[in-house]
C-alpha cells in the first residue's frame, strides 16, 4: 500500500488497475476478506477479475484443500460487484471535465461516434468522424459516466 499511496499523493489521478484471483485452494473467508478490504482501500480502476481453475502439471491442482466451485462462484461474483462499485466512483471524478482524448477508432455500437482514451486508459465516447479525428488527440469534456467508459463531446473555447 506505501507504493499505491505514494503514486496517488503524486499522481491523484493516476489509474490503477489490477489482477485478482478467487478461490485459490486454501484460501479462507478470512483471506478472501482481506481481499476484499484491499479493493476498499485501493478502489481499483479496472480490476480483471478470475476463479481459480486447476492446471494440469501444477502442484495447486494436487492439493486437498480445494475451494469448493460453489464458495469460489459466490466470491468472484462479490469482487465483480466491488470492482464495477470502485470503477463507476473513478469514472465519476471526470464528470464535468475537459480531458485530453487520443481518438483510437470508431465505435463499432454507433457509427457517428469515435472512441478514444484518456491519458490514464479510460475508454471515452464521442460524436465525431473518424476519419478525421483517428490518431488525433481531442479535447472532450465528460459529460456522463459509466462504470467502464465515459461518454462526452467535444469541447468547445
Amino acid at each position: 500500500m506505501n507504493i499505491i499511496r505514494k503514486i496517488c499523493a503524486k499522481a491523484p489521478d493516476a489509474s490503477i488497475c489490477g489482477d485478482v484471483i478467487v478461490g485459490f485452494p486454501g484460501e479462507t473467508e478470512e483471506a478472501f476478506q482481506r481481499t476484499l478490504d484491499l479493493m476498499e482501500e485501493v478502489k481499483f480502476d479496472n480490476l480483471n477479475t478470475f476463479a481459480y481453475s486447476p492446471r494440469p502439471n501444477t502442484e495447486a491442482a494436487n492439493w486437498e484443500n480445494q475451494v469448493p466451485p460453489d464458495v469460489q462462484s459466490d466470491r468472484l461474483q462479490r469482487v465483480q460487484a466491488l470492482a464495477a462499485k470502485h470503477a463507476l466512483e473513478r469514472s465519476e471524478r471526470y464528470v464535468g471535465r475537459v480531458v485530453d482524448v487520443l481518438v483510437e477508432d470508431r465505435n463499432p455500437k454507433n457509427r457517428n461516434e469515435v472512441m478514444g482514451r484518456t491519458r490514464q486508459g479510460r475508454q471515452v465516447f464521442f460524436e465525431g468522424d473518424v476519419d478525421e479525428l483517428k490518431g488525433e488527440e481531442v479535447m472532450v469534456e465528460i459529460v456522463e459516466a459509466r462504470t467502464w467508459s465515459l461518454v462526452g463531446k467535444i469541447a468547445t473555447s
